[in-house]
């Protein structure tokens, strides 16, 4: 099971703050098959998850996106954000 945690405005168009995906027995996945199966579950997050620029982490540190993903794992996604 992979905890997803979706930050800021993802938050708004998932409308969920978290979800869990099952790997259906494999042990682990590649984040590109992982933004895959949350666009297919979420479809409100389609245009945000592969057009912008968004940040990954996995287990609280960030990721590129190659990433593996394995069962267990947690896996947020944050918006770009700026400050000064």
């Amino acid at each position: 099971m992979i905890t997803v945690r979706f930050f800021a405005m993802l938050k708004g168009l998932a409308g969920i703050e978290m979800k869990e995906y099952d790997l259906g027995g494999m042990k682990e996945i590649k984040l590109s098959g992982l933004k895959e199966m949350i666009v297919k579950d979420l479809p409100g997050l389609s245009e945000a998850l592969t057009g912008r620029s968004i940040l990954i982490s996995i287990n609280q540190e960030f990721a590129g996106k190659d990433a593996v993903v394995k069962d267990n794992d947690e896996v947020g996604f944050l918006p770009p954000f700026s400050g000064g």
